[in-house]
């Protein structure tokens, strides 16, 4: 019998994608994907950082790993990678997002813009792209990055909040058409995670139900092919139900207003 590492290599391998793994979950993900034994094939615009962490996956475990150094807000760069991908693509993770804070009237275009283009445009492109050969392998996997943000309007990050909905929303429904194709897609809705943004933004205490970014990917990929949508964290799962399903939305809006209006 195939051990669990094996098995998920067969079904999601030989090559994985992460884009936007150059720090915090996407670099968990890469290092968790490494371990399990798949290739890589890591975006980011930091160079820098996605080479020390290549090093850092290359002197661990047996893979192959390739660094792309682009800009996921940038249609041309994005469009050219998708033409000239060679590599046999078994698992997708998206996790690149932009997400300026501040009041939306002082969010100037080009963020819009660019919100629209990293959180929106691009992984939906990328997914579709990398689908047509899962298709035809009849096997693969997607786990789009999203937000409890996501889960109803959330006021200083209302642009991001309402591009994680559309990647949560996607998701399910390509969860369903996808699935009887054996293509496992799945949206993880992430809460407060220790990022180095996160930690550069936060006061001193963090937020109920704040995970390592291990934690995330960890709970992410376990959660790989069994649902449409995971929300790592016990306090984070309560948080999605409560918010989503019992309280009324105008209330559920100002308890998110609550915990963003101090962002910076």
């Amino acid at each position: 019998m195939p051990n669990q590492v094996d098995a998920f290599s067969k079904k999601y391998g030989p090559w994985s994608i992460v884009a936007g793994a150059s720090e915090g979950i996407g670099a968990a993900f890469a290092m968790a994907l490494a371990k399990k034994g798949l290739n890589l094939i890591l975006l980011a615009r930091r160079i820098d950082k996605l080479e020390t962490l290549a090093d850092k996956i290359r002197s661990t475990y047996p893979v192959d790993v390739i660094l792309m150094n682009m800009d996921l807000g940038e249609p041309s760069e994005v469009d050219h990678m998708l033409e000239n991908l060679n590599q046999e693509i078994g698992l997708l993770v998206y996790n690149a997002a932009f997400s300026p804070i501040g009041n939306f009237e002082d969010i100037s275009e080009e963020d819009l813009s660019k919100i629209t283009h990293v959180n929106v445009r691009t992984p939906l492109l990328m997914l579709k792209s990398v689908s047509k050969q899962m298709i035809a392998r009849k096997k693969g996997g997607v786990i789009l990055m999203s937000s409890l943000s996501g889960t109803q309007g959330s006021p200083k990050i209302a642009t991001y909040a309402a591009s994680k909905s559309f990647n949560t929303i996607l998701a399910e429904g390509l969860w369903k058409e996808l699935g009887s194709k054996g293509i496992d897609v799945m949206a993880c809705c992430a809460g407060a995670v220790r990022t180095p943004g996160y930690l550069r933004s936060k006061s001193q205490k963090d937020a109920p139900g704040t995970l390592d970014p291990e934690e995330v990917a960890d709970s992410a990929l376990k959660a790989l092919g069994k649902g449409p949508v995971v929300v790592p964290g016990f306090t984070n799962k309560v948080a999605r139900f409560v918010m989503g399903r019992l309280l009324p939305r105008k209330t559920a809006i100002s308890i998110m207003y609550k915990n963003t209006k101090d962002l910076k």
